[in-house]
């Protein structure tokens, strides 16, 4: 699995805790927000709910995890863009449940509102548990079935719902998109010339040059 580590920058510092907590679990981690607090350029949750919306809809990422102060903003930004499922996890036992009901593609964690002693052991227990169910898969038992059509409709609802992805590209104003397309090494992992989605990577183009 590709996982997307995007940090804001109200919880750059927090990036190291993320990648430690990722380590040695066979994932391919890409590194794409911010790693220090108070570098520049800067990217706000506006920023990283895009960010993630964008390698998820490109197919550059499988899964993102992000997070703010709270794990609010990010959770509110990324939710806007379509095919972006995202959960507000604090706990192993929420990432846990996360997994198996609602078979999401996005992480938001809550990284400086109670981020204290042993939070980077929490980490670690918030992504033993959300790895080691099967995605979608249903708890419990019984309700497996219905929340397998629950998720299939959720998509659904998304699809309808949402503009698509390139309508959004060529429609966000230059503050909130641009920021993104220039932070370093945006541009190499989205790598527009090879994208698949032939509408995306004509918004694209437009919008880099």
């Amino acid at each position: 699995m590709r996982i997307a580590v995007i940090n804001e920058t109200s919880a750059a510092d927090r990036n190291a805790d993320i990648l430690a907590a990722l380590d040695g679990r066979g994932h391919t981690v890409i590194n794409a927000g911010m790693v220090k607090n108070g570098a520049r350029p800067e990217l706000t949750y506006i920023h990283t709910g895009l960010l993630a919306a964008l390698l998820l809809n490109a197919g550059r990422a499988d899964f993102v995890v992000g997070g703010c102060g709270t794990g609010q903003g990010f959770l509110n930004a990324a939710m806007q863009y379509p095919g972006v499922f995202c959960g507000h996890v604090l706990s192993s036992l929420d990432a846990w449940l996360f997994a198996q009901i609602n078979g999401g593609n996005c992480l938001s964690l809550a990284l400086n509102q109670g981020y204290g002693w042993a939070a980077d052991v929490n980490l670690r227990f918030i992504f033993d548990r959300l790895f080691s169910v099967e995605s979608g898969a249903g708890y419990p038992a019984h309700r497996q079935e219905s929340q397998r059509q629950s998720r299939e409709m959720l998509a659904g609802v998304s699809a309808l719902a949402h503009r698509t992805m390139a309508e959004i590209v060529a429609g966000l104003p230059d503050e909130v998109l641009l920021p993104v397309l220039e932070f370093p090494g945006v541009a190499a992992l989205l790598d527009v010339g090879t994208l698949r989605d032939a509408p995306l990577k004509a918004a694209l183009v437009q919008r880099m040059g």
